[in-house]
């Protein structure tokens, strides 16, 4: 099998490696500041009951150590923190803006010094091996230039026994229900960009890849090959969205 196929594409635009971790870095600068406001707006809100059903899925317990990763502005770290008093949460991110909109959230809803805020590439984390109880990545995998390493990064930093979640969008499958879906994206979701934001190319990048990521059979292929046991997914809304998880044995 390829390793890391998706490298070479920034949405339907081939580019190199480096072009598209630039490039990518680019259009979360651009989004940061409205990404909550328009995550609300492309999905109706529902990203809201999503994020709610991966944390029940994760069951966090006080006195484990949970790492978020490409969750910059806070919202499934602030999730688990409600379900776990005490528990331990780093946010890591690969974008400084993302954090700085994440770490205003906390202070506005009274939390000090609750998580910690790292910026890093979630190909290289910036941690030692074994050291969490639980890796988390919402919606921030399929932006990864090299989805392969960032599994095997997980799997090193996750303690034996430790548990992988993602929760991404994947494959509709109602084909009535994926047109619809088609037009709402490619038609519906830039002009919002471009109204809220002024930004209609970053939302058309994210629009296209979603349709670049990996199936959800080919996506548990992966996190097996990258060491993870038990894996399995779940379709959330039709298969709209997918919460895939594993075990680090």
């Amino acid at each position: 099998m390829t390793t890391n196929p998706e490298k070479e594409w920034f949405g339907e635009k081939h580019v190199t490696p480096d072009e598209k971790t630039g490039l990518v870095r680019d259009v979360f600068d651009s989004v940061a500041p409205k990404y909550d406001l328009m995550n609300d707006l492309m999905s109706g809100g529902l990203h809201r009951l999503w994020k709610d059903r991966l944390v029940r899925a994760i069951r966090p317990r006080p006195g484990q150590k949970f790492l978020d990763v490409a969750g910059g502005t806070g919202d499934v770290a602030f999730r688990i923190l409600k379900k776990a008093p005490g528990a331990e949460v780093t946010v890591c991110d690969i974008n400084p803006h993302m954090l700085e909109v994440g770490r205003d959230r906390a202070t506005d809803r009274g939390w000090l010094n609750e998580f910690e805020w790292v910026t890093g590439n979630a190909e290289s984390l910036p941690f030692p091996d074994n050291s969490f109880d639980v890796y988390t990545i919402a919606f921030g995998l399929r932006n990864v230039t090299h989805i392969d390493n960032a599994l095997k990064e997980a799997a090193r930093v996750l303690k034996p026994g430790g548990r992988f979640f993602c929760m991404e969008f994947s494959r509709v499958e109602s084909a009535l229900l994926s047109k619809a879906y088609d037009t709402w994206s490619f038609h519906v979701i830039p002009r919002i960009g471009k109204s809220i934001t002024g930004d209609a190319e970053s939302y058309q990048y994210l629009v296209e890849s979603i349709r670049k990521f990996p199936s959800p059979r080919k996506l548990v292929r992966r996190m097996q090959d990258a060491g993870f046991a038990g894996v399995k997914y779940s379709a959330l809304t039709a298969g709209v969205v997918a919460i895939h998880s594993g075990v680090k044995p």
